[in-house]
């Protein structure tokens, strides 16, 4: 089945339009997703739109609102919404182009791919993507898209475009209190070797196959492992909480943590994650069904 694309319209480079397409770069298949349950019935759980004083709402009778002031709403339908006039609606222009690495990764949002729409418009295409890509550039443009407006960046990608969403400014929380309680010290010479040490020899080319999601795995075989038994629910023991006591931070122990871990790495080679074998969860000791 072929992918359908969630936005047809034209890149516009000053006098030149290049019909493209574009769809998601990913996908929601590597998340967990839980419903609610009533644990009597066993049945899903669903949820009654409802207007407080009042019976359950139909969908026929829901329409959108812009909130003016407290519990005063602006009723807009959807003809009203469709007919607002922006040309971001159709056309992405690309108005300033940047130095790709200038771009801070905080405000990178989603991915998405971007290719022409027919034969016609795949010379624009390549002109515009090896430029880019020549130039080490990324151009930067706003786009409307399933009813809103959004910043994007465009840069090249194998032979296609990669487009990816990005925060507005006033998005982005300033971390400056975050980082205030931060002690402003001077860092230790002969720890700071041994950490760029250990980094180093971890250090490998970027492969994302590399890393797989074993919170997923497990879940699915738990899940496996329940339907085996014919639904019976068995609870495993909480695990006893560890002892508390004063926390060491001094920098011997730092310092011998790190070179441990430089031993380690010794042994370890130049394995990548996806080359350790996996570690085996232990089984807490299961209580039995009264």
């Amino acid at each position: 089945m072929a992918r359908r694309p969630i936005w047809k319209g034209q890149i516009r480079l000053s006098l030149v339009s290049i019909p493209v397409e574009i769809f998601p770069a990913t996908s929601s298949s590597g998340t967990v997703s839980f419903h609610q349950i009533d644990r009597k019935s066993g049945k899903r759980i669903h949820y009654d739109k409802v207007v407080d004083g009042h019976k359950p709402v139909s969908p026929e009778d829901i329409v959108r609102g812009f909130e003016v002031k407290k519990d005063q709403y602006v009723i807009l339908t959807d003809e009203e919404l469709d007919a607002v006039k922006l040309e971001t609606k159709k056309t992405l222009e690309l108005v300033q182009f940047v130095d790709t690495p200038e771009i801070p990764p905080l405000y990178f949002d989603k991915p998405h791919y971007v290719v022409p729409q027919d034969e016609l418009a795949e010379d624009a295409f390549r002109v515009l993507r090896d430029a880019l890509k020549q130039g080490g550039k990324t151009g930067l443009g706003q786009m409307t898209m399933r009813g809103k407006e959004y910043l994007v960046a465009v840069r090249p990608y194998g032979t296609g475009l990669l487009l990816e969403t990005l925060h507005y400014a006033d998005e982005i929380r300033k971390a400056d209190e975050l980082f205030a309680d931060i002690a402003k010290g001077e860092t230790d010479d002969d720890l700071l070797a041994v950490a760029q040490e250990l980094i180093e020899r971890k250090t490998h080319p970027f492969k994302a196959g590399a890393f797989k999601n074993h919170y997923l795995a497990a879940v699915k075989a738990l899940v496996e492992e329940k339907r085996r038994k014919h639904g019976e629910v068995e609870i495993e023991d909480e695990p006893d909480e560890a002892p508390k006591g004063k926390a060491k931070s001094n920098v011997i122990d730092l310092m011998a943590s790190l070179k441990k871990s430089l031993e380690r790495s010794k042994g370890e080679g130049d394995r990548t994650p996806a080359s350790k074998p996996a570690a085996k969860a232990k089984s807490a000791p299961k209580r039995k069904r009264a």
